[in-house]
């Protein structure tokens, strides 16, 4: 699922001197991140939150971006990747 925003990353601490753009994170990291209210309700939380529902109903993968980063996040230069937790996929697998 892609989802298109004004930003090419989600970051936390957003705006702040440690803010940290992410690449890639598990569920888990992203549902830990939005109870930490890192992810506010009117900007990049209905993201965070759409992002979650998909993964925990057997979505594979987010990719969060701008439009016109959108070419280099499916070559992964760019975006967040948003994927299942390592050992829901290994379950998956077995």
């Amino acid at each position: 699922m892609f989802i298109l925003t004004g930003v090419a990353q989600v970051a936390v601490n957003f705006g702040k001197p440690d803010q940290k753009n992410l690449d890639r994170i598990t569920l888990d990291e992203a549902i830990g991140y939005l109870n930490e209210g890192q992810f506010p309700k009117g900007s990049m939380g209905p993201k965070i939150e759409a992002a979650i529902l998909f993964l925990k109903n057997g979505g594979k993968n987010v990719i969060i971006t701008s439009i016109d980063k959108l070419q280099d996040a499916l070559e992964g230069k760019s975006g967040t990747w948003i994927v299942p937790n390592a050992d829901s996929m290994n379950h998956k697998l077995a």
